[in-house]
């Protein structure tokens, strides 16, 4: 592949702004939307995957450092995707091969067999996330669900599409594990700091986590991606969760829903009914105001990098002036929260100053997005050591060009977000 050209079409890329972050290799939507629509299809089979990594890293020169480093950084998601098709095969390969048909699904052996489900992947985890709201526990169930597809596949008939199929399978391996795991979502205990502006504690939900976005999966709108809508239908039945994600999310019609889930038609129409409002009533009043895109906009870009200064510097003030007044901090797994920008403030000054007892060292943070927001990877670089070590993952909600709410996770999830654990001085 030719440095600064379109994956897709070979025209010339726009110049980079010299932003930290993911630069773009498409230059523009429509060629986005076709490789993500190429790659669902499945129209790259396994042996041009490989002869493409083969030519690319033949091409590869490191004389010249950049243009080798932004090279061997494309070639990487290549071998990502050829070691998650090996991976599939590995899995399948632990099963009998029954007698070869003639359907395409159960035709050919564990690599023929992984090239047709690995395009399906990204969505199928996306949809087990939604059902389950965990990161960890997607990886686990779209694995399983394609194990179980490999196993099954004499199953399939042809009397539905491989993708609709591949949905089934996930939706009620997901349904299982949430009769093996009930989750009822809980109240957090007082606050450490006593809110101020008369802010309250949302539902304690322990096993939340984000979702590293994918800037070219066009079909997950951000909408049903937000951690406000996670967390809003994980308080539906497991059932009737399903039902909404499948009709209203993913489109399915009401009688594929129905044989997906072993229900009548009549009774995924009143699931429907019902979790259509329990959402409603869960999600915030304006949520239809917020601004949402698949890239920031200039000014969110700029207040991710005041934020990210105001934090190195232990800039309190220009901290303050980003935050709404009823800005909210939650902390799943941890059930820990601050409300209040006075509050957040004031707790903010402690960790800061290093003269506080409170104080855990200083601060760096690499951007990225999860779910749909802007995030970072923040890092910390602890007093009598060289090293700055992951520490948290923030995800920030935007509201009329100030920070709403930020929910941080643990730092073992930052791979899964292409961050590195350490940053060297």
């Amino acid at each position: 592949m030719t440095e600064g050209a379109c994956r897709v079409c070979g025209k010339a890329l726009a110049r980079p702004d010299g932003r930290p972050g993911r630069a773009s290799v498409y230059c523009s939507a429509a060629c986005r939307q076709k490789a993500y629509r190429t790659r669902r299809a499945g129209g790259d089979t396994v042996h041009d995957l490989i002869s493409d990594i083969e030519r690319r890293v033949k091409g590869l020169a490191p004389e010249d450092p950049a243009p080798f480093y932004a090279e061997v950084r494309d070639l990487s998601s290549s071998v990502g995707r050829l070691r998650r098709i090996a991976r599939v095969a590995k899995d399948a390969a632990q099963s009998v091969t029954p007698e070869p048909v003639t359907n395409p699904l159960r035709d050919g052996d564990e690599i023929d067999f992984a090239g047709l489900v690995e395009p399906h992947r990204r969505e199928l985890q996306v949809h087990c996330y939604r059902m389950v709201g965990s990161y960890d526990d997607s990886e686990d169930l779209v694995q399983e669900t394609l194990l179980k597809a490999w196993r099954n596949r004499e199953a399939f008939e042809g009397r539905s599409s491989p993708r609709t199929w591949l949905y089934t399978i996930a939706t009620n391996a997901c349904l299982d594990f949430l009769r093996r795991n009930e989750r009822r979502p809980q109240r957090y205990a007082p606050s450490p700091v006593p809110p101020s502006n008369d802010v309250t504690a949302p539902p304690f939900l322990p096993w939340l986590q984000p979702f590293p976005d994918d800037p070219e999966a066009a079909a997950e709108t951000s909408e049903t991606m937000e951690l406000v809508f996670l967390a809003a239908i994980q308080h539906l039945p497991p059932k009737q969760r399903a039902v909404l994600i499948m009709r209203d999310v993913l489109g399915l019609p009401a009688a594929d829903t129905a044989t997906a889930l072993d229900l009548t038609v009549a009774s995924v129409n009143s699931a429907l009914q019902r979790a259509r409002p329990a959402l409603r009533d869960r999600l915030p009043e304006r949520r239809d105001e917020w601004t949402r895109g698949t890239d920031p906009s200039e000014a969110e870009r700029d207040l991710l990098d005041r934020y990210m200064k105001a934090a190195v510097d232990g800039d309190t003030s220009a901290m303050t002036a980003m935050l709404r007044e009823d800005v909210r901090i939650t902390m799943p797994p941890n059930p820990i929260w601050f409300g209040g920008r006075d509050a957040i403030i004031g707790m903010l000054s402690q960790t800061f100053a290093p003269s506080s007892p409170a104080y855990i060292g200083r601060w760096r943070h690499l951007p990225t997005r999860a779910n749909g927001q802007l995030a970072l990877g923040g890092y910390v670089q602890r007093p009598g050591t060289s090293v700055y070590r992951a520490q948290v993952l923030d995800v920030l909600r935007i509201e009329e060009g100030l920070i709403a709410e930020i929910t941080s996770f643990e730092p073992h999830l930052f791979p899964a977000f292409g961050l590195p654990l350490t940053l060297d001085r």
